[in-house]
């Protein structure tokens, strides 16, 4: 059992190497992928990596202000989810596909 206390204790430099982590995941997956669902995934894999960060920086500093703002992103996030899909349904509607190159076609 000595073994495990290695293990068991983990910091915030944890939380924040995983948020880092997590948002270069949502960076990749923004700039390589085409398919439209995906790069939403991905958006909000990377907002989801900002509100890791805002927790541990609200837990390390003893202050709410970070869970506040954690509160607002996950509005904002649900939001963009909303209207992205629309937009999907729009795209799927009109070319049968989902992909990003078809977004040009939407003007006006």
């Amino acid at each position: 059992m000595k073994g495990l206390e290695l293990f068991t204790t983990v910091t915030y430099a944890h939380f924040l190497f995983l948020s880092f982590v997590l948002f270069a995941l949502g960076v990749l997956g923004v700039l390589l992928r085409r398919n439209l669902i995906v790069v939403m995934m991905s958006v909000e894999l990377m907002l989801n990596a900002v509100n890791l960060t805002f927790i541990t920086f609200a837990k390390a500093l003893n202050q709410l202000d970070g869970q506040i703002f954690v509160f607002f992103v996950m509005t904002i996030a649900a939001a963009e989810a909303a209207v992205g899909l629309a937009i999907v349904v729009a795209i799927f509607k009109r070319f049968r596909e989902v992909n990003i190159r078809f977004f040009q076609f939407l003007k006006g």
